[in-house]
């Protein structure tokens, strides 16, 4: 007898389908299958990757809707999951275990002085997260994902969100509860968490916090479609023609490098504060120091260079409405008419749009940490209407450039006069 059209039998037979596509094409182009080995792959070719959003949605689904409701709750309030994550950074742990081989536990607990016990209980945990494997009882081995986290930019990450981020959480509701409209930066979780100190404020008195947080932002660059690199698929720069560009709030430049690089019919100029810009230009190589260059501004203050193109990348996201939309008035002094300004930063994705559930999911748990961190949120597409229009009625969006490679999106704004 064939089994009823259920949910979970019809979800099975749709994961069963994708997969045995999934694993065909990979055959077919000489790819490895995915496994958690140390040397598997750590990513699927990008073209694959709308089999591969099925499949996550799928599989998840049929996990989720056969859990207790209790249990799917635990599942996602697992805040004991960042204390072994945090354990075996903190601890170097990583870096005990030798890639293709294998160590005791006796051995972890001799080197880190800490109780063989509690090095057990740490690293099966984080076994159980598919972070390590015990290939054999009392010994650990990498696997792929435990090998990724030790790459120093992602070893950032993680130590930033256990000593930056993980205090703010509890304090959210609290910052909520006492602020409920608010937009200002030192009215979060995070504020309440650093005794009243914008994010802002910490990262600029304590370098060691900066440092952090500058390796959290690294770690972007593993981001499917949203690292320094991918700026140059996510738009046409090549369609611009001889402009000059000023990268408003650019930093030290790794994104205006990449672009003049790839494109030669640009010029750019990284504009950010003097603290942030400090001997950037060293940086660039000397076939570039023509087309890149670099200048004090602050974000705030009114823009003094006319250009073709000013180019904001995920600055908007890090303030609220009201701060955002004087961010953009803050170019008008300098616009000509005609002139682009592109915003990359996210478009949430609106319900029913298709957009796979694991991506917004991860967008979603954007949007709540820059709240927590800034008081700002992730904005949908009438938000951002609202905001150029909040700014200025010239402010026109053109076009949305989105991909299903990227939770960013680049937003095209005409300065209509």
């Amino acid at each position: 007898m064939a089994p009823p059209d259920t949910k979970i039998v019809a979800l099975a037979a749709k994961i069963s389908s994708l997969v045995a596509e999934l694993q065909e094409s990979l055959s077919a182009r000489g790819v490895e299958s995915p496994s958690f080995d140390e040397n598997s792959p750590p990513y699927l070719p990008s073209d694959l990757h709308h089999i591969r959003d099925d499949v996550l949605d799928a599989t998840a689904e049929l996990h989720e809707v056969l859990l207790e409701p209790l249990m799917l709750i635990y599942k996602f309030a697992g805040v004991s999951n960042v204390v072994s994550i945090d354990s075996i950074v903190r601890f170097k742990i990583l870096g005990m275990i030798p890639y293709g081989s294998q160590v005791s536990f006796e051995e972890v607990a001799e080197k880190t002085n800490l109780d063989k016990g509690l090095v057990r209980r740490l690293l099966r945990h984080a076994i159980t997260m598919r972070i390590l494997q015990e290939p054999e009882p009392g010994m650990v081995a990498h696997t792929k994902i435990s090998k990724f986290l030790a790459r120093p930019e992602i070893i950032g990450w993680a130590t930033f969100e256990s000593h930056d981020t993980w205090p703010a959480i509890p304090r959210v509701g609290e910052a909520i509860e006492k602020w409920p409209s608010s937009q200002e930066a030192n009215e979060t979780g995070f504020a309440l968490a650093n005794q009243g100190k914008s994010v802002f404020e910490v990262l600029g008195s304590d370098p060691e916090a900066a440092m952090r947080f500058a390796g959290g932002m690294k770690s972007l660059d593993y981001v499917p479609g949203c690292g320094d690199a991918y700026v140059a698929k996510a738009y046409d720069w090549a369609s611009l023609g001889d402009v000059q560009i000023v990268n408003v709030g650019g930093q030290r430049g790794s994104v205006a490098m990449d672009l003049a690089s790839k494109f030669k019919n640009v010029k750019l100029l990284v504009q950010d504060s003097a603290m942030i810009i400090q001997g950037a230009d060293s940086a660039v190589p000397d076939q570039l120091k023509e087309r890149v260059q670099f200048m004090n501004h602050e974000l705030f203050d009114p823009q003094t260079v006319q250009a073709d193109v000013y180019f904001f990348r995920m600055v908007l996201r890090s303030w609220g409405d009201k701060y955002a939309v004087n961010i953009l008035k803050a170019q008008i002094p300098a616009l000509r008419p005609g002139a682009k300004i592109l915003i990359q930063d996210a478009c949430m994705p609106e319900p029913g749009s298709g957009s796979p559930l694991w991506r917004e999911r991860v967008m979603r748990s954007v949007d709540m940490a820059v709240k927590f961190y800034f008081n700002s949120y992730e904005r949908h597409l009438d938000e951002w209407k609202s905001l150029l229009a909040a700014a200025d009625k010239r402010f026109v969006l053109h076009k949305v450039y989105e991909t299903m490679e990227s939770q960013l999106s680049v937003l095209e704004v005409h300065w209509d006069v």
